[in-house]
Parts: C-alpha cells; structure tokens; sequence
C-alpha cells in the first residue's frame, strides 16, 4: 500500500497518488499529469482512477488529460451538473475497488454541493486516511461562499448549513486515528485561516479545529462567514473550465513554447494587442523592461497573483522569463486557466536591450535613501499596498493603504502629478503594482526595495502598534 502527498507550494495545493496491487489512483491532480504518469511506470502500475473532491475554483485539475493518456475513469461525487467529458457520478457511500483496498465516496456538501471525502480502507480492511477536499482543512474549513458565484439560487448561508451538517454528521463519528489529508494548505483562498501542516489526525482536529468545536448551526455560519474576502476574479472561470473541458496541456505547451526573436516579440505584442509578463524578480525587473509589461514573478505566489491581476482567461499574453525558465511560467500559467500564451522572448530581456529596442526602469530605493529624504520633506506620500489586515496590524505612520488585491479601486488613490514612495511586505507585490500603474500611464512611483520589513528593522521610521482584530483574516 502506497500513500503520497503531492504538494505543490505556489498554490498551496495538495495531490496524492495511492497505490494497491499495482493499481493507482490520482486525487485532484494538477493541469501537468506526466509526472503522475511517470510514477505508475516506475512503479509498474496502472492508474485506474483519477477522483475529484469537487469542481476546483483555484486551479485547473489535470483529470481530462490524464484519462485520456491513461484510460482511467474519473469519478466525481454527486452532482447535478452536466460535464463536457466523460465521468462516473458517484452515490453516497458508493466504494471503488483499488487492488486490494477500497475507497470510500462521502459526500460532504457545503464547500460545493457536489464537494466529496474518499475513505481509504486499507489493504487489511481498516480506515487509514480521509482525502477531505476542500470540505476540511487543517485548522479550517473550505469557504461556503464559492458554488454560488457558479450556481444561482444558492447563497453562502445555505452552503454554511450544509457544511455545518457535514462535519457533524459524516465526518466526525469517523475514526480519531484517521489521517485527514486535504487539498489545501496554508497560503490558499480557499479557506481563510489555513495552518501550514497539511496532515493531521482527525481526532487532535476534532480538539483544535475551531469549526469542529460544539456550536450550534447559526453560530457556526456566522463563525465561518466571518472575515472572509472576495474571492479572486479567476475563480468562477477556472470552475467552468473544470466541468466544461479544456484545451490539452500538450496543446497549451505547444502554442506557449515559442521563441520569438525580439523584432518578432514586438510584431506579436503590436498585432495581436497581447498582454507583456515578465516574470523576473523584481529587483531585476525594475532596472530594466519592455516598456508597458507587467512584473509578477515566478518565485512568488506566482498563480494567485496572476489570476488577481488578469481577470480574463483567454488573455493572449507573451512572456518574458529568465532563460531556461519559459516552460515553468506557461506550465504555470496553465495550472490556473490562462491557456494562450502565445511565445516568449527568446534571449529574454536581454537580447531585447542588446538588440535596441527601448526600454523602461522603475526606481528602486532603500529605506536609507528614503529615509534621508523624508528628512528633508516630512509630506512624502508612502502607499501601503499590502492587505487591509495586514496594514491594520502594522504600518508606519501616516502612510496610505493601498492594497494590490483591488488595485482598480486603489489606483483612485494615486494621482499622476504626486511622487508616492510604494511598498509591500517584502518587495514582491509592490513591482506588481508598480509595474502595472506605469503601464497605464502612472511615472511617479518610487519603490521602497524590502518592503515593510526593511523599513521595520530599520529603525528610522515610526510604526503603528495596532493589533489587528482576529476577524479580519
């Protein structure tokens, strides 16, 4: 008996691949299936199953393309959506056979309505592990405010009831000693206060998990509804996507994978109206860019930022990436949706600057150099872009919360005449920002290289002590 957690960090998602008697099983795999594929055939096994927990929001599963290069059935929990693929709709409690284990379907509506846990019964006949979705985190709960954005006459109250009958009524009579793997993980929109562990026994759950404590149902809805946010525009497509079908990752790959020599980058960026994405870090970014690209880089919350900055799918974009990197970002970029990369830049940005073409910079200055200058002029206008939460915990003083997250609201803010001095956390979302105020016309914006933690161990600049409330997650 085989059991293996497949975590993927950027997206905070958790995979798993089980194996009996030489057949396995794929849980909510991501878009990029080969490796899956790979590890059956190291192992001399053949991929049966591939079972969903539910219709994802934040990630395109891979279960369309590994059942075509594998010929294993995908299976989903009851549901009364019609699918563009071919699937089993499993009963309640219906059991699949997986060489000499069994799995489980138990369906758990409240995340979704169609949301499911699988119950793996081991080789001996004993409960092992729960696979609970989104339905249970560790240390949360999936959010119940989602399948309503997809499905009308449904609102988050009445999919916090479901869930709250769920928990209690499917998943706590089981086992203590089981092991609860979950889909997510601590960095997720999908729940919102996730911990960072990404297994646990359901028994120290049921001590700790603030939504498995006795309550009744009207104080568990306003429990779990509390302090959640808006939920990242790419969500409702990415869940259409799961139940309608999509283009073959290969397809995606190949339509992605092409390298364009930087007179033809300017050709494609010209006609085609393209988006421009560079995904250097952003230190590197601001010395030098393809005037009105965008910076969000592949060694950060790459997807969710992605998804955050651009609200449509079917973006045509071309991209710009460290070389030897440009599979990685449209891999990536598929992961959540965005299917029509059209080329990258090959040589990356600096064949562009070799070959002549213009160029753009950001100014980036240390808090040191800030500093000196709010000496001089004690006015200057610091942005906060980072989370309200954050902000609310800590921030300096007489600065302005400007958050990424709502960058169209936050750009009323800005005015194009006034020099703001932008920072975030750590240095990552503020060159997203900045990057794309300067592409729609904004020449004024100065970034603070090491964000709010640079300017807090400095010393030189007076910070809130306010405690954010623990309501606002």
């Amino acid at each position: 008996m085989k059991i293996e957690q497949i975590y993927t960090g950027c997206l905070a998602q958790g995979a798993y691949y089980i194996e009996s008697e030489g057949e396995a099983a794929v849980i909510d795999p991501l878009r990029e299936v080969q490796p899956y594929i790979e590890k059956a055939e190291r192992r001399n096994a053949k991929i049966k199953y591939v079972f969903e927990t539910h219709f994802h929001a934040d990630f395109v599963s891979g279960h369309k393309d590994l059942a075509a290069k594998t010929g294993a059935k995908i299976v989903y929990g009851p549901t009364g959506m019609k699918m563009g693929f071919d699937a089993i709709v499993a009963e309640d409690n219906q059991e699949f056979t997986l060489g000499k284990a069994k799995i489980r379907v138990i369906h758990t509506p409240g995340h979704t309505m169609e949301s499911v846990c699988y119950l793996l019964v081991n080789e001996e006949g004993k409960e092992e592990a729960l696979f609970t979705g989104d339905t249970l985190f560790i240390g949360d709960v999936g959010r119940p405010d989602l399948a309503q954005k997809v499905i009308k006459d449904l609102t988050q109250e009445k999919l916090a009831s479901h869930l709250y009958d769920s928990l209690r009524n499917k998943i706590m009579p089981l086992s203590d000693d089981l092991i609860v793997y979950p889909a997510h993980g601590a960095g997720s929109a999908c729940g919102k206060n996730m911990s960072k562990e990404t297994s646990d026994t359901l028994g120290n759950q049921k001590k700790t998990n603030y939504a498995l404590q006795p309550m009744s149902r009207e104080e568990f809805v306003k429990e779990v509804l509390t302090g959640l946010t808006p939920p990242p525009a790419y969500f409702p497509q990415n869940v259409l996507m799961n139940i309608q079908g999509y283009d073959s990752i290969d397809e995606v790959l190949e339509r992605g994978i092409r390298p364009l020599s930087p007179a033809e980058f300017e050709v494609a960026a010209n006609e085609t109206g393209a988006l421009i994405l560079d995904t250097r870090e952003a230190q590197t970014f601001a010395k030098g860019f393809i005037p009105n690209s965008i910076n969000i880089g592949i060694d950060g919350s790459f997807a969710v930022w992605v998804g955050a900055m651009i609200p449509d799918l079917k973006q045509e974009i071309l991209v710009v990436a460290d070389e030897g990197r440009e599979e990685e970002v449209i891999t990536r970029l598929a992961r959540v949706g965005y299917d029509f990369a059209i080329g990258y830049l090959k040589g990356g940005f600096k064949a562009w600057k070799d070959s002549g073409q213009e160029v753009d910079s950001i100014t980036s200055i240390t808090v040191d150099e800030l500093a000196k200058i709010k000496e001089g002029d004690s006015s200057i206008h610091i942005l906060d872009v980072r989370k309200n939460s954050e902000f609310m915990s800590e921030h300096v003083i007489d600065a302005e919360n400007a958050p990424l997250d709502y960058i169209n609201d936050s750009m009323l803010k800005v005015k194009k005449d006034q020099t703001y001095y932008v920072h975030c956390a750590g240095g990552y979302r503020s060159m997203v920002f900045n990057s794309i105020l300067r592409a729609r016309g904004y020449d004024n914006l100065i970034d603070i290289a090491g964000g709010f933690k640079a300017i807090k161990e400095s010393g030189k600049f007076k910070v809130s002590d306010y405690v954010c409330p623990t309501t606002l997650l």
